[in-house]
């Protein structure tokens, strides 16, 4: 059987001795997207979109500090621990989606206190964007040949020729379009729903969609912690595990309260 090979430069452009990489256009342009969808959200919740500048830098800053920490904590701690400048390094690679998560969450909190925003409706709307982004990661993980998939003798199956000859789960494709649909429901449960609803629901239906995804995905992929333990878990798994169990709670939490208000009830 023929398969797909995968053997793309992960470098767009050669700018002397600075490099453009697909991985980072495609990050740093997930956050600009964002930032117009938001805008779009602002303007018609009525409220103040000059703040959003800032509010980019926030969840900026906080995704790249948490996703970076947690890569170096969770999943290489005896290399990171030994060579804490390492840590330091972000163009070596290494950044971890649920250490992202967190920073943004730190962030946003940061950002609601210095701009007197509401935590929860901001959590809300930034979810929306929040998949889109997760989303162009997975393709720039594609681009740069890594979090590779478990070797399989599927049809779809895709040789990445900077790593080897062997065929592989597609496993970032299969993230990325799973967060690509995430959007989606989150986008059209916005738009269909009540703007106090969607602060109740996007959240949880974010983390739980997310992380159940991401649990699920896990058998099909290699190895990515450098220390094994001995529950049947990976560490993606045992880190997305409290992701799951929140937002299962909240958003049942959330169902009821609003079937709660619902006239005539």
């Amino acid at each position: 059987m023929e398969y797909f090979i995968w053997n793309v430069d992960p470098v767009l452009l050669h700018l002397g001795s600075l490099q453009l990489r697909w991985y980072g256009l495609l990050f740093v342009g997930s956050f600009f997207l964002g930032l117009m969808i938001l805008q779009r959200v602002y303007k018609q919740e009525q409220r103040d979109p000059a703040v959003l500048d800032n509010l980019l830098i926030y969840i900026m800053v906080g995704a790249v500090v948490g996703a970076r920490l947690m890569h170096c904590l969770a999943y290489e701690p005896d290399f990171y621990l030994a060579h804490p400048l390492e840590i330091l390094k972000i163009w070596k690679g290494g950044l971890a989606s649920h250490g992202g998560l967190i920073g943004v969450l730190i962030a946003l909190y940061l950002f609601t206190k210095k701009y007197q925003e509401n935590y929860l409706w901001l959590l809300s709307r930034v979810s929306i964007p929040g998949a889109l982004t997760a989303a162009f990661v997975r393709f720039g993980n594609l681009f740069n040949s890594e979090i590779l998939g478990l070797p399989t003798d599927k049809p779809w199956a895709i040789i990445f020729e900077r790593v080897d000859m062997l065929p592989r789960h597609p496993v970032q494709l299969y993230e990325a379009f799973a967060y690509l649909t995430l959007f989606a429901i989150l986008l059209i449960v916005y738009k269909k729903v009540s703007f106090s609803t969607s602060t109740k629901i996007l959240p949880p239906l974010f983390l739980t969609y997310m992380f159940t995804v991401r649990f699920l995905l896990e058998y099909t992929k290699t190895k990515q912690a450098d220390y094994t333990w001995d529950l049947p878990l990976t560490t993606g798994q045992a880190l997305s595990l409290p992701f799951i169990i929140i937002g299962v709670i909240w958003l049942l939490i959330s169902l009821q309260k609003i079937k709660q208000n619902v006239p005539g009830k």
